[in-house]
Order: C-alpha cells, then sequence, then structure tokens
C-alpha cells in the first residue's frame, strides 16, 4: 500500500520540524540563562536532520527490475526524515560588563548565551513553513485517496 508510505514519510517531516520547533522555544527561552547543571552559561542547541533512505533510487530501482529482482523488497521504512541528534552551538558566549550580576567574573564581565534572536526567529520560520508544506502534502495525499474511493463507487 503505497499511500501508507507516503503517510509514513510525510508524518516523519511533521515529526522532525516539531521537534526543530521545540528546540528554537527552548533556545528562545534560555536566551538570557547564565547558570546550567552543567555549569555556565546556556548553549544554543541545533537539530541535525538525516534522510532516512528506505526504497531504491529510480536507477537501482531499474536495474534490480532488469535483472527480476522485486524493487524496493525487504525495506521495512518508505523513507522520510529523522533526528539524527542535538548538538550545542560552538559559537563563542557573549560577554556583557555588569558588575553588579552574581554570575560576574572578577572582572566584572557575565557570560551570555549564544542565543541570537534572528536565527531563532528565522529557524522558526523556515519550520513553520516546512511544517506547512508536509500539511498541504498530507492534504493533497487525503484528496487522491478519496477520489480513488469515489472510483470504486
Amino acid at each position: 500500500m503505497s499511500f501508507l508510505s507516503s503517510m509514513n514519510i510525510i508524518g516523519s517531516g511533521l515529526t522532525a520540524q516539531q521537534l526543530r520547533l521545540d528546540i528554537v522555544s527552548e533556545n528562545v527561552t534560555n536566551s538570557t540563562t547564565t547558570r546550567t547543571e552543567a555549569g555556565g552559561a546556556y548553549r544554543r542547541k541545533m537539530v541535525v536532520f538525516e534522510s532516512v533512505a528506505g526504497r531504491d533510487t529510480f536507477r537501482a530501482a531499474m536495474a534490480r527490475a532488469a535483472e527480476g529482482l522485486t524493487p524496493n523488497s525487504g525495506y521495512a521504512t518508505a523513507g522520510g526524515v529523522r533526528v539524527a541528534q542535538i548538538v550545542e552551538d560552538p559559537s563563542p558566549l557573549k560577554l556583557v560588563y555588569d558588575p553588579t550580576h552574581p554570575d560576574a567574573n572578577e572582572d566584572g564581565y557575565v557570560e551570555l548565551p549564544n542565543v541570537d534572536m534572528v536565527k531563532e526567529m528565522t529557524d522558526a520560520m523556515a519550520a513553520t513553513q516546512a511544517y506547512s508544506a508536509n500539511v498541504t502534502a498530507f492534504n493533497a495525499l487525503k484528496t487522491v485517496l478519496a477520489k480513488g474511493l469515489e472510483i470504486g463507487k
């Protein structure tokens, strides 16, 4: 059932983009956090996506068919995307002079998170657009399925 594979692919995209939005929210929320459990200021987090290759490429499928083999056989997934890891941004923390801050060093400087609101809003907009594109693909699939069911009437 190919449409179920399409739903799985779309679902993986929705899940991945939702996690990306969650990480953006975490970054924005901690944009002024100067203390963490690990010690030091909060570091911006980023999501790393990885493609899930669950099917043969067109060329590989044709080659397998030419050899009398079934293309795409033996694959448990249809492909899609998954979150490979969540990494910390290695860019330097911001130093701000504020000798009255409780986390200031002996010179009066406070390390602030390396969160840039412009980057976070850009990431949030990109994730929202990607999420919306997946919803559009799902709605198109739903329409195709409905039309296919009408043929059987």
